[in-house]
């Protein structure tokens, strides 16, 4: 899929930019290839423009918000408890690199984390991929990061409500 100058997009790791321009560049000696130049807000990348698992996608639409909201009040779905596995399967499932995915995994992993503290390992990994969502979240909708923030955060308390999970804010009856 094609992107144009200005339009803005989403990588699967660093999350929303806009695409600058297409340059030509060498990063491997006698091999010149095309790029998008991508600006971030913490710097730029060049993501080749023939290769499409590179994971570029345009930016989420704000019409089709309603439908991640209603994903992450959704019911968790389980997760591994050896953290190994825990882990490959959630790299596995973010592959796509979609909203939908970031959505599932960042509601399957706060759920997780209701009932006792994530270990190190899986709170970075929520964090991370929650900041990507979070960002994504703000840029389709047009807020601010923090109210982008704020809305998921309360989207996963509706869920946490709606699904009687116990945790530290609602004792066990």
């Amino acid at each position: 899929m094609p992107f144009q100058v200005n339009d803005q997009v989403v990588h699967p790791r660093h999350g929303v930019g806009r695409v600058v321009r297409l340059v030509s560049r060498e990063f491997q000696p006698g091999a010149v290839r095309m790029y998008y130049e991508i600006a971030l807000a913490n710097g730029t990348i060049w993501v080749p423009v023939e290769e499409r698992n590179g994971g570029l996608r345009q930016l989420t639409r704000k019409d089709e918000m309603g439908r991640y909201r209603g994903l992450l009040k959704s019911r968790p779905r389980p997760l591994s408890s050896d953290h190994r596995q825990r882990q490959l399967e959630i790299m596995d499932r973010l592959q796509p690199g979609t909203l939908r995915a970031r959505c599932e995994v960042v509601r399957d992993l706060a759920a997780m984390g209701w009932g006792k503290p994530l270990n190190e390992g899986s709170a970075a990994l929520l964090r991370s991929v929650n900041d990507v969502l979070q960002e994504e979240w703000a840029a389709a909708c047009g807020l601010p990061l923090s109210s982008a923030a704020q809305e998921v955060q309360d989207l996963l308390q509706e869920g946490r409500r709606a699904h009687n999970k116990p945790g530290p804010e609602s004792p066990a009856r």
